[in-house]
């Protein structure tokens, strides 16, 4: 297992996601809010924007929250601007990473990631160096409990899904950009309940980590991920489950 399914189960490990949950609304919130400016304020029309929703209420973002953002977004109620942008680099060992940010002022943003590369032995890189790496991918996530994965893999695959992996409490369901939301429909429409339905990147090699380095390479992933400006973290690492089981204790 390596790049966002490790990371994603380092998070679950840690508690992290309870621990920050503010800081997940946050992030939530402004996605709703751009999502909502971009392609309107309708969710049956605007992919982004339903998938936003959908992962606000899966943490229990308030519906008065996703209700305001998504005003903010189509202008009905005053806010602020926030810019997408994407920043690359290496981390520790020389693994590529990928950051995805909403800012409401870029100098400030790419300022602080820059100190926490240089801080945690990585080093930021210019754009499209490491973006070859990480393909686009929809993600779809769906519970495990009371799902026969035969009959997840029926539904999923014959409306383009590309690849379904089971995980420790879900399954996760791979799909082509284009298809997502139709995959998404789909599964619901089976009577299968989805975690969240996302866009993710996938890595397309990995970098093997371990001691110092795969330490050091956590807590950048870690402090980068705490920042409030930054959405989305990816990286090709690989590491064992006897080094994760040392740092995540």
């Amino acid at each position: 297992m390596s790049g966002h399914s490790k990371w994603a189960n380092i998070k679950h490990r840690k508690g992290k996601q309870d621990a920050a949950r503010g800081k997940a609304f946050t992030k939530l919130i402004r996605e709703i809010t751009v999502a909502a400016r971009e392609g309107g304020g309708d969710e049956a029309s605007n992919a982004r924007l339903r998938s936003a929703v959908l992962a606000g209420k899966a943490v229990n973002l308030p519906a008065a929250n996703i209700e305001r953002a998504i005003k903010k977004g189509i202008g009905e109620l005053d806010g602020e601007s926030y810019e997408a942008a994407i920043y690359e680099g290496y981390g520790p060992g020389g693994v590529a990473m990928f950051v995805e940010v909403l800012t409401d002022n870029k100098n400030r943003t790419v300022s602080e990631v820059r100190h926490l590369f240089n801080k945690y032995n990585g080093s930021m890189a210019a754009s499209g160096a490491v973006a070859w790496v990480f393909e686009q991918k929809g993600l779809i996530v769906v519970p495990k409990e009371g799902v026969e994965e035969e009959d997840l893999m029926m539904v999923a695959l014959e409306m383009g899904a590309e690849d379904i992996v089971e995980e420790e409490n879900t399954f996760e369901i791979f799909t082509p950009v284009a298809d997502t939301d139709v995959v998404r429909k789909a599964v619901e429409e089976a009577g299968i309940t989805i975690e969240r339905s996302e866009l993710t990147r996938i890595p397309q090699n990995s970098v093997e980590v371990e001691g110092k380095t795969a330490q050091q390479l956590l807590v950048l992933m870690e402090m980068l991920d705490d920042n409030d400006d930054v959405q989305r973290v990816y990286a090709n690492f690989d590491i064992s489950d006897e080094e994760l089981a040392i740092f995540t204790a």
